[in-house]
């Protein structure tokens, strides 16, 4: 039976999941309609053959879709949700699922009340790289966990600041580029016992953050750093390293450094670092690069959304797992401003 999805916002990345669905075998799944207010968004679905609808609620009561890709912007995520879950209706919320924390939890938690699926937008962890190095994290071909070194550093051109909001507060790299980062760390390391950072807006002097420097504490005990940036020319940040996105240039080299007692690892190029014998610094390492064929993530996000609308999966990311990187990512903002380092699993309130 063919499943029936439906897109809610025809932006960017509605369009990217407009798409896909719009590719995929009719006994896979098909589009069902567009929502969007915008005329674009009507000729879209003309042009498609699907149902142009400017309001959610109007769309699920009419076509009554398996499912819906909540993709408006992050303010009308949480209403879009509440029509969704009202209706039993799974979904795919792009991230993140509300703009405050409490907003997140209580959405995470009446989706699950309701039993109805829900599917957080954090489409890196469905790139075939991060299954693989999850596996060999797991599987403990890198010992113990011990240091992780991630960077997010590349140069935003200077017309993507034309638009008021990513001047201001709120705007900058920390929720909108670093959430990808600490939901990717938190997928292949575990969850995170503490946050500490320091932010700063000397290179452009916006009143948003332009560079960041994050420590993060595992549960674990292993520690990971993160050093953010969009103000510099530089090739490693997962967006240029991984070729996953067509709208930026690929460079050969890496973003993230997953480091144990056995072995270390170097992402998304999956060359794994290792000693043959004897061990220690004297000793000449072995270098072996992993092959792993590729895939394009949000596809296969999409062929996973399926199948949780199938229930023949539990979510990849759960609600709660958007609501844990969600509270990640903003006790980064919080320690940058207090100064002290912050425990997300407790309202991010400062570590005494």
């Amino acid at each position: 039976m063919s499943i029936a999805v439906a897109v809610i916002g025809a932006g960017v990345i509605g369009r990217a999941h407009i798409r896909i669905l719009a590719a995929l075998a009719p006994e896979q799944g098909r589009l069902a309609a567009i929502v969007d207010p915008t005329e674009a968004g009507a000729e879209l679905a003309a042009r498609l053959g699907v149902p142009h609808f400017r309001e959610a609620e109007a769309m699920l009561d009419t076509v009554r879709p398996d499912g819906a890709v909540i993709a408006t912007p992050n303010a009308l995520h949480v209403p879009g949700a509440r029509a969704c879950i009202d209706r039993g209706v799974a979904m795919l919320i792009e991230k993140p699922i509300a703009d405050d924390l409490d907003a997140a939890a209580a959405v995470a938690e009446a989706a699950e009340r309701a039993d109805v699926p829900l599917l957080v937008g954090h489409f890196r962890r469905h790139n075939p790289v991060m299954g693989a190095a999850r596996r060999l994290i797991r599987e403990g071909r890198l010992g113990r966990l011990v240091a992780v070194s991630a960077d997010s550093l590349v140069l935003k051109p200077d017309p993507y600041f034309d638009i008021a909001w990513r001047r201001e507060a709120g705007g900058g790299p920390v929720l909108i580029n670093l959430v990808h980062d600490i939901d990717a760390l938190r997928f292949l390391c575990g969850e995170i016992d503490t946050v500490q950072a320091v932010t700063g807006s000397a290179a452009r002097g916006f009143a948003v953050e332009d560079t960041a420097a994050v420590l993060l504490r595992f549960r674990s005990g292993a520690l990971a750093t993160i050093t953010l940036s969009d103000a510099v020319p530089s090739p490693w940040c997962w967006d240029q390293t991984s070729g996953e996105n067509a709208d930026f240039a690929r460079h050969r080299a890496n973003a993230y450094r997953i480091c144990g007692t056995e072995a270390s690892l170097e992402m998304p190029e999956m060359a794994l670092w290792r000693y043959a014998g004897t061990r220690g610094w004297g000793q000449p390492l072995t270098r072996e690069v992993l092959a792993v064929p590729p895939r394009d993530p949000l596809a296969e996000q999409m062929r996973h959304f399926l199948r949780v609308i199938r229930r023949e999966e539990a979510p990849l990311v759960s609600g709660r797992d958007g609501v844990a990187t969600l509270a990640a990512t903003l006790a980064v903002k919080r320690s940058a401003e207090t100064g002290e380092a912050v425990r997300p699993g407790a309202a991010l309130e400062p570590v005494a």
